[in-house]
């Protein structure tokens, strides 16, 4: 027998349900008469989910929660969909949300769980974690006075952010220092950078790293640019490796600066009538001369690879790397009732040679569905098939991601260089390195002998092991490394950046081509030579 509650409960969830299926059955009548038999059979489907959920609820062997069996219903209903078609709780929204907007309220350091502890990586410049003197390798013990001893990263970050202004309390264990330290800090607007690296290489080339397309990526874009082009430069390098994408106004805007105002970058295809748009640039923009070079990989996706693809139809850039995730679907917020939020794919993206940039088949990898190397192979093949053209006519692949004018290849870690990092052997080294010399490190510290016997010495007590042949093979990475880390810890998270580009090979083959072609024309006809050999 249902107590009153439960009954009054499923009443409601039964009412709700019934009227959905009634305004979608009048919805589709007034839409066209054609759509009746559909808007009947999902009032009949409705009426059977109804049915479910009351016998579920009447005769399972336990009480279950009216509010996860809807949820859990909705899930599974949007599991039909793509993988990109998601339900969020209240604070799934009020997260995903967050993550785009490029702020928050927070501390201003960067973290990651070794072991048991959450460990500072590194504090961000200019925050309040920063200015009161938190370190990278300090252990946070406890927030507000609870232990986060063994929480997750994302329990960590949930405890530590709040509202702009308010007064958190974090605890801490320093390496080195006996006592713990405590600190009160006042949280503050936190901005994620979007281009968190802007500098000029040792041959005259800016470089440009864009991580994510946020809020503030077109803003910090400029900025960057005025900064390298007041410098000189003679060529830039974009790197969009790894960059997961974001805001499709900021992936127009940022392509803006490189192709002027009032031209096509891309244009939305649904089903739906109002999915269907164009997008034009708006803003008059410099004319920049010097050759571009965009870089990419198999991780860069959506709004990373509208900007890659648009540089590319447009001839204002050489796209170089490895072929792209292939993510071109659209996805539109929907708020809901009581903080919860639905996104849902609405349309494709076709960049302006009309290329369709989504490769369908990462839907089903993405669902766990188990795809063959043979029907990836055919589903390359057959973009490649597909031939499309720039604004001046060169040839470029369509379909399935953007196929890069110049393929180039990336170095894998050897298996001792995968250990060592696995377990945080650099990254702890270099923390007692630099307490050890009172962080009295040189800018232009270079690891000697003694350093990297030193380091072989502390591998091994943390049980890593390795034959001289495997330390023969990785000793200059290893060497790098260390050199990045211990400068990182003094100087900051740029400087450390600008050495660990040393052992990108690919990164450095591009870096390369700018010393043997100094115009755009000229990388063009040599990436056209090599595609003809092929």
């Amino acid at each position: 027998m249902l107590r009153p509650k439960q009954r009054l409960a499923l009443w409601t969830i039964a009412g709700i349900w019934l009227l959905s299926g009634i305004l979608l059955f009048l919805s589709a009548n007034a839409f066209a008469q054609s759509q009746a038999s559909r808007s009947t059979d999902i009032y009949s489907q409705l009426q059977l989910f109804n049915e479910v959920l009351l016998k579920l609820r009447q005769n399972y062997v336990t009480d279950l929660s009216d509010e996860e069996l809807i949820q859990a219903a909705i899930k599974g209903m949007l599991s039909s969909a793509d993988p990109h078609t998601n339900f969020f709780t209240p604070n799934e929204f009020t997260d995903f949300t967050t993550s785009t907007r490029g702020e928050f309220g927070g501390l201003g350091i960067q973290i990651d769980k070794k072991g048991d502890y959450i460990t500072v990586v590194s504090p961000i410049e200019g925050t309040p974690a920063y200015r009161m003197g938190i370190t990278s390798g300090d252990r946070i013990i406890s927030v507000d006075g609870v232990s986060i001893i063994g929480a997750s990263t994302d329990d960590a970050i949930s405890k530590m952010r709040g509202d702009i202004g308010t007064k958190v309390r974090i605890t801490i264990s320093r390496p080195g220092v006996q006592k713990p330290l405590e600190y009160e800090i006042i949280r503050e607007a936190i901005k994620i950078k979007s281009v968190p690296y802007a500098f000029v290489l040792d041959n005259g080339v800016g470089y440009i790293r864009i991580s994510q397309f946020s809020e503030n990526t077109t803003r910090e874009l400029r900025t960057a640019l005025s900064e390298l082009e007041t410098a000189g430069i003679g060529g830039l390098l974009i790197d969009l490796r790894w960059n997961p994408g974001g805001l499709l106004d900021q992936a127009i805007d940022t392509v803006n600066e490189f192709i002027g105002s009032n031209k096509l970058v891309v244009e939305t295809k649904g089903r739906l009538p109002e999915s269907n748009r164009q997008y034009l640039t708006r803003f008059p923009a410099r004319e920049r001369n010097y050759p571009i070079i965009v870089m990419v990989n198999e991780a860069s996706a959506s709004a990373s690879e509208i900007f890659a693809g648009s540089l590319q139809d447009w001839d204002k850039g050489l796209v170089v790397g490895k072929t792209t995730f292939g993510k071109g679907s659209v996805q539109q917020l929907y708020p809901l009732s009581n903080g919860y939020g639905a996104k849902i794919t609405t349309s494709y993206y076709y960049i302006k040679s009309g290329r369709c940039i989504h490769k369908t088949i990462n839907d089903r990898i993405l669902r766990g569905q188990y795809v063959t190397e043979d029907e990836i192979k055919s589903d390359d093949e057959t973009s490649h098939k597909s031939v499309y053209y720039t604004v001046n006519k060169r040839v470029v692949y369509g379909g399935g991601g953007i196929t890069p004018d110049l393929v180039l290849e990336s170095d894998l870690l050897t298996n001792l260089g995968a250990e060592l990092r696995r377990k945080n052997i650099f990254f702890d080294f270099a923390v007692n390195y630099v307490i050890s010399h009172d962080h009295q490190v040189p800018k232009d510290f270079q690891v000697s002998q003694d350093i990297f016997d030193e380091f072989l010495q502390y591998a091994t007590a943390q049980d890593v092991k390795f034959t001289p042949v495997e330390v023969d093979s990785a000793a200059a990475f290893i060497r790098n490394t260390i050199r990045s880390e211990i400068v990182g810890k003094v100087y900051g998270e740029k400087e450390a950046y600008k050495i660990s580009i040393n052992q990108d090979r690919q990164l450095q083959e591009a870096i390369a081509l700018f010393n043997r072609f100094n115009t755009m024309a000229q990388m063009f006809e040599y990436a056209a030579s090599l595609q003809a050999r092929n």
